[in-house]
Formats: structure tokens, C-alpha cells, sequence
């Protein structure tokens, strides 16, 4: 890629299968200026990487011609943002010399694909099935009354459907896709009417219809799961403004803005809370069921609901890089990134229906050539053979995985980047662990509280007077603790901070000191019981403050950035599932072999970021596959040395673009989640490239033989097809690991 390539984006109408997107891929191949085309089937786009002299309304025309609607979405720099359109609002390509009114009327029929956004019965595609069904219906009242006439009437019925068909195949090998599902499909039923089975042509067009009907059905669920997401958007705002409130489109909030967020409403940006305390459903955007609590400082996602309280949120992203429109941006670019098994499947299927036409051919031909059989029966053996030989469900079986499957995972907060990175997920047998807010919260909690001569609730009080206002993380797990004991706070006087001791302040006419063990030492002797307790404090990874009233030690508190809620269960998912855990942490030795020991997983502490990644690499070269799982910034080394990069992060920058997989809301158990649903897929997978080749195995067989015939061999290709898209469709459904 050259430093003056540039990418655009189209929006495509009328994909439903990857036939779809080979064809169109091929066909903007062949333009000048071209370096690279992919295709996303489910999002219904097309991404061009190509020079600066490329004629993007020859694009257009190119991919309108072969019987889509197409329209310039975004054109951006190969390295940068988005310059055009970056909302990624669908423009025209009038602009272009391109008229989307005349095209529609110049295609007639052959412009049957249509994107399902409502209603399949109103689809354009559901019309034309619809209208050959009649035709059909009406040739057969026809021939049942004039049956002289029942050749002509199945003829005429037969041409509804095949003429819109066959002007897709002539356009598809005019632009490079000789051997198409719809070229097999016009030689057959043109062969059909030849040898004077019109009946039968007439009934297999329709039963084509209906297939690449369901297909279109199935494909525009999976398509309408990702953009639910969007849906969830609120369309308003409510903006403070000059200390008044005013309700703005969301799409309009600035970064800085303040918003205003009542109960019931969904956050309309990402932001950070700058008051007030609520519980947020997280749910539509991260999968998390339990509502979290929010408070100052928090971070809120564009989307998710308020519950019981009044929210002042600061706007830290604009619409077009909230979290939704980034999830949604990723899903569809992974899309079009394909899995090993699909550039395979692709691969095979460009000799598979050539071959097919071959073997149709001879058996055709070699029996009465050689055998002296009847031509009639051996050419309508042929021609069933190569209905039957259709790679339509076999090419659908993996992308129609893997889009379900992304899709699924995007709901869930589980982001991956692409088809190989999904595949390869489900062949990793050893996770390695960041230690802080990736297997811990990443940030303190008190875990103990001792009185000495004093009232453990007191001891508390009397800390939290000498932290309040403070902002620093061991305050803030103090006061956060005092908060949810119910204890008042009264802020002590004069408070002050000793540099690299503690802090200091009076309260009710006490001196009160909150340092570190040696700090107060200084000041009060440790008697050896509380130096051993100490002692066994930080032996379990915890720092401890002692508190001083009037120079004398009243009591002491622990703190610890705490494991993960669901830390342990994660792990053992991840056993279960036959992958070993190892933590790598820079963190001291003690602490990390103290929440290691808690955990049950082997440590590495004390580590650099090239101590990770060479870690990692010794690990890959024992011939594990390694996901390292981090928070995507100090751990980008090994994040970029591991097979499978997951980034733990609740949807920064960081989180969502600088490793392979993302995970939103941060839950271990999400590790072992993604590793099931890729395993989950690559079954699915399997099982559909059964089903594919195993009913045509079947049906040849049978056909060869003259057990079956046109009907049943057009009836097996569209129920390889339903049944293998039908259970593609079932990983959407997907909700993780039981």
C-alpha cells in the first residue's frame, strides 16, 4: 500500500450470500487504480483501497451493473480518519455523475437483490418469487385447460424468473465470475426447455427463488443485529448550557459538553460523571445483566440507561466515536476481514463449479457417446447434476458463521477483529494475565480494619475526616468505604500532607495522624504483636496506614486492589476448557504471589514490558497458543507478541484498536467466553460444510443413478442452503458459556 492510497467505503444494497460479495470483489478487481476490495455480506458495505486517480463512479456503475444499488459512504486517507461524511451517513453518488433514480428504473428486473428493511414481502426480490410463483400457478391452470399449450405456458412462466437471472450471470462473466450460481442455474433450465421438460424448469426457477429468498431473509437478521446497536441512540440530549438546560440531538454533543442525564434515559454520549450517583443498566452495550453503580469520576457509555438517579456527565467523545458507532465500525470491518477456512472454502469453490460443469458435461455426453444410451435421459441427468453441483450452501457456510458469530460476541461486549482472529481464539490452550485491572478492579479497596483501644467504626470515621477532599486512590478507597458503612464524614482542620509519609489534621480537638508503619513509627513505637500483624498484612499483598490520635496508635487499615468479582470462576472456565493461566505483572514479587496464591495461577512479577513480550515469545515457542489479555498500553508488546492480543478496557481508544479481540466491560469469565463461542463457530462451521457436501453427495448419487431429477436436485441445493444459513443463524442466539 502506497503512502497516496486512499480507502472508500460504499454502502451496497442487495448482498445476501457470499456469491454476492465474489462477484462484486472481482469485478472492482479488474478497475484500474484498484489494490484492494473486501467485502462485508452482513453490513452491507464495500471498502476500496486505491491511488488517486481512481474512478470511483466507475465503481459504482461497475458494482450497479451486476444488479446492486450502490452509494459512497466515507473516503478517508489509507492511514487516516475519515475526511468525507465522517458520521458515516449514507451520501448519493450523484456527485459522482452517478443518477441512483435512472438506475434504478434501468435494471428492471435483474435488480431483484434488495436490502430487507422491513417486510420480506415488500422486498423487490419477494416480488419477483411471488411473480414467477403466479406465472407458474397460472401455466398449470393453463395446460390443465388447453393442454396442447402446456410447453408454452411452462416456457413463458419460466422466463419471469430466468431472464433476470440470466442477465446476472451474463454480467457476473462480463466482469470476471463466469462460473456463478447463476450461470449453473440458466444453462439448466435453459438445457431443461431444450429436452422439453419446461415443467420442470419452470418449478426449479421458482424453487431457486425462494432459496435466494430465505437466504436474503436470513441474512437481513443477521444484518438487523448490528444495527440494533445503533438503535439504541437516543435522538436528544438535554445540554446544560449558562446554567440552563436545552434539548440538542445527540449527534450534535461536543466533546466538553455537560449533559444532563434524569432517570429512564439513556446516556446520549460517552462520558465521565461529574455529580450525582445512579445505577446504570450497561447491558445493551457490554452484556453485563447486574446494573453498576456510578459515581463521580465513573466512565458511562453513549446507550446505556440510567436507572434511579440524575447524572451530570462531561462528553468525552463525539457521536462518531462513542462506543456504539466504534463496536458497530469494528463488527463491520471484521466482517470483511475473512477466516483461514472461508480464503479456503473461496479458493476451492473457484475450481469446485467449474468442475461441476465439467462432470455435468460428461455425463451428459459419455454415455451415449460411448454407451449408446438415450440422450434425453442422460442430458436431463446432466443437467440435474449440475443444479445439484450449486456452490451456494457451501460457499455461505463460513461467512454466515462467522457474521452471526461477531455479531453475537459484539453484543455481548466481546469484540473481535475479523474471521482469523475469531478462528484462532478457539485454538489457544494458555491465557497470560495482566495483574492490575485486568485479573484485579485496578484500583484499592479497604479489605481490613483494626481498633487498637479504639472502635473499628471510629478508626474508620477518623481517617476518613483526614482523607475527605482528597483524590488520591487510598483516599478514595476510604472514604468509598466509610460511604457504604454509613458513616458520616466531618473533614478534619488544618489538614496537611507529610511528603512521602501521610497526612494530618485535627478533629474535635485531636491531633490525628494517618501514615505508613514506618512513618509512624517515628512518632509511636510498634510493640512486636502489631509489627507481626503488619507484617502478615503485607504478606498477603495489602499496604497498611496506621492512625495516630495525639501521637498514639488508635488502629490500622489495610488496603488491596482486590481480584476481580468473577477472577476465579474466569480461570477455571479457562481450565475447563483445557487453557492454562500465568499472571505477568510489573507489580512487586510479595503482592503479586499474595493475589497469585488467592487466584490459584502461576505469577511472573516484577516484569518490564519487553520482560512480557519475551515471555510470551518463550511460551509460543514451546508451541502454545498464547492470548495475552491486558489493558492494551503497557502490556502493547506482548499484546503484539501474542497469537490472540484481548484488550481489557471498557471501550477506550487503547481497548478497541490496539489488540486483536476487546473486551468491554472487563470480566474474566469473558476470556473463557470467547474462546467457546469461536469453538462454538468452527462446529458450526463444520457442520454446515457437512450438510453442503453431504446432501449433494447424496443427491448425485441417487440422480446418476435415475432415482432423482431436476426437482429434487434444486430442492436439495436450496435445503443445503436454508438449513446451513438456519444454522448459522443459531449463533446469534449465543448468550455464553452455561
Amino acid at each position: 500500500m502506497s503512502a497516496t492510497d486512499r480507502l472508500t467505503r460504499f454502502r451496497v444494497e442487495g448482498m445476501d450470500c457470499a456469491s454476492c460479495a465474489s462477484k462484486i470483489d472481482r469485478a472492482v478487481r479488474r478497475l484500474p487504480e484498484i489494490d484492494d476490495v473486501r467485502v462485508s455480506v452482513v453490513a452491507g458495505t464495500m471498502t476500496v483501497t486505491h491511488g488517486e486517480d481512481a474512478d470511483l463512479a466507475e465503481v459504482a456503475r461497475k458494482v450497479d451493473s451486476l444488479g446492486y444499488r450502490t452509494s459512497l459512504l466515507a473516503r478517508e486517507p489509507a492511514h487516516g480518519k475519515a475526511d468525507e461524511n465522517p458520521t458515516g451517513a449514507t451520501a448519493c453518488c450523484g456527485g459522482h455523475g452517478h443518477d441512483h433514480n435512472d438506475h434504478g428504473a434501468d435494471h428492471g428486473h435483474q435488480h431483484h437483490h434488495a436490502r430487507i428493511d422491513g417486510p420480506w414481502w415488500r422486498s423487490s426480490k419477494a416480488r419477483l418469487t411471488i411473480l414467477c410463483a403466479a406465472a407458474l400457478a397460472a401455466a398449470f391452470v393453463v395446460a390443465h385447460i388447453f393442454p396442447q399449450t402446456a410447453f408454452w405456458s411452462f416456457t413463458l412462466a419460466m422466463t419471469v424468473g430466468l431472464v433476470p437471472i440470466a442477465r446476472r450471470a451474463l454480467a457476473g462473466a462480463m466482469n470476471g465470475s463466469p462460473f456463478s450460481i447463476e450461470t449453473l442455474m440458466t444453462v439448466a433450465a435453459a438445457g431443461a426447455v431444450v429436452i422439453d421438460a419446461a415443467e420442470e424448469a419452470a418449478v426449479v426457477v421458482v424453487l431457486f427463488l425462494i432459496g435466494e429468498l430465505l437466504e436474503g431473509i436470513a441474512t437481513g437478521r443477521a444484518r438487523a443485529s448490528i444495527r440494533a446497536l445503533a438503535d439504541l441512540m437516543p435522538k436528544t440530549a438535554l445540554l446544560e448550557r449558562d446554567g440552563k438546560t436545552e434539548t440538542v440531538p445527540a449527534d450534535s454533543l461536543a466533546v466538553g459538553a455537560v449533559v444532563l442525564v434524569r432517570p429512564g434515559d439513556r446516556v446520549p454520549a460517552d462520558g465521565t460523571v461529574l455529580s450525582g450517583e445512579s445505577a446504570v443498566d450497561e447491558a445493551p452495550v457490554t452484556g453485563e445483566s447486574v446494573p453498576k453503580r456510578k459515581e463521580p469520576g465513573d466512565t458511562v457509555f453513549a446507550g446505556t440507561v440510567n436507572q434511579d438517579g440524575v447524572l451530570r456527565v462531561e462528553v468525552t467523545a463525539a457521536a462518531a466515536d462513542n462506543t456504539i458507532s466504534r463496536v458497530i465500525a469494528l463488527v463491520e470491518e471484521a466482517q470483511e476481514s475473512k477466516a483461514p477456512t472461508e480464503r479456503f472454502i473461496d479458493r476451492f469453490s473457484r475450481y469446485y463449479t467449474p468442475g461441476v460443469m465439467v462432470v455435468a458435461a460428461l455425463i451428459a455426453v459419455l454415455p451415449p457417446l460411448v454407451g449408446g444410451a438415450e440422450w434425453a435421459t442422460w442430458i436431463y441427468r446432466g443437467l440435474a447434476v449440475l443444479l445439484i453441483g450449486c456452490p451456494c450452501a457451501l460457499v455461505i457456510s463460513t461467512p454466515a458463521a462467522i457474521a452471526a458469530s461477531l455479531s453475537a460476541g459484539a453484543r455481548r461486549g466481546l469484540l473481535m477483529k475479523g474471521g482469523a482472529v475469531l478462528e484462532g481464539l478457539g485454538r489457544i490452550d494458555h491465557a497470560a494475565f495482566d495483574k492490575t485491572g485486568t485479573l484485579t478492579e485496578g484500583k484499592p479497596q479497604v479489605t481490613d480494619i483494626a481498633g487498637i483501644g479504639m472502635d473499628e467504626r471510629e478508626v474508620l470515621r477518623l481517617a476518613a475526616a483526614l482523607e475527605a477532599g482528597s483524590s488520591h486512590p487510598l483516599a478514595r478507597a476510604i472514604l468509598g468505604r466509610a460511604e457504604r458503612d454509613g458513616i458520616a464524614i466531618m473533614p478534619a482542620s488544618d489538614a496537611a500532607a507529610l511528603g512521602g509519609k501521610g497526612v494530618t489534621g485535627m478533629l474535635e480537638g485531636r491531633r490525628l495522624l494517618l501514615a505508613s508503619p514506618r512513618a509512624a513509627a517515628e512518632t509511636a513505637p510498634l510493640d512486636s504483636a502489631l509489627q507481626t500483624r503488619i507484617a502478615a498484612l503485607n504478606d498477603d499483598g495489602k499496604t497498611v496506614s496506621l492512625l495516630l490520635v495525639d501521637n498514639t496508635i488508635a488502629g490500622l487499615i489495610a488496603l488491596r486492589d482486590e481480584p476481580r468479582e468473577d477472577a476465579v470462576e474466569g480461570l477455571a472456565a479457562l481450565r475447563r476448557l483445557g487453557a492454562d493461566a500465568v499472571m505477568l505483572t510489573g507489580d512487586n514479587a510479595r503482592t503479586a504471589k499474595a493475589i497469585g496464591g488467592t487466584l490459584g495461577i502461576e505469577v511472573h512479577a516484577e516484569l518490564l514490558p519487553q520482560d512480557k513480550q519475551r515471555i510470551v515469545g518463550e511460551m509460543r515457542a514451546k508451541g502454545y497458543r498464547v492470548a495475552k489479555v491486558g489493558d492494551g498500553i503497557n502490556d502493547a508488546p506482548a499484546l503484539a507478541a501474542a497469537d490472540i492480543g484481548i484488550a481489557m478496557g471498557g471501550g477506550t481508544d487503547v481497548a478497541l484498536e490496539t489488540a486483536d479481540a476487546a473486551i468491554l466491560h472487563g470480566r474474566v469469565t469473558d476470556v473463557a467466553d470467547m474462546i467457546a463461542l469461536s469453538r462454538a463457530t468452527m462446529r458450526n462451521i463444520w457442520q454446515n460444510i457437512t450438510i453442503a457436501l453431504g446432501l449433494k453427495a447424496v443427491f448425485l448419487v441417487t440422480t446418476v443413478l435415475g432415482v432423482t431429477g431436476l426437482w429434487p436436485a434444486i430442492l436439495a441445493d436450496t435445503g443445503a442452503t436454508v438449513l446451513v444459513t438456519a444454522n448459522a443463524m443459531r449463533l446469534l442466539a449465543w448468550r455464553g458459556m452455561k
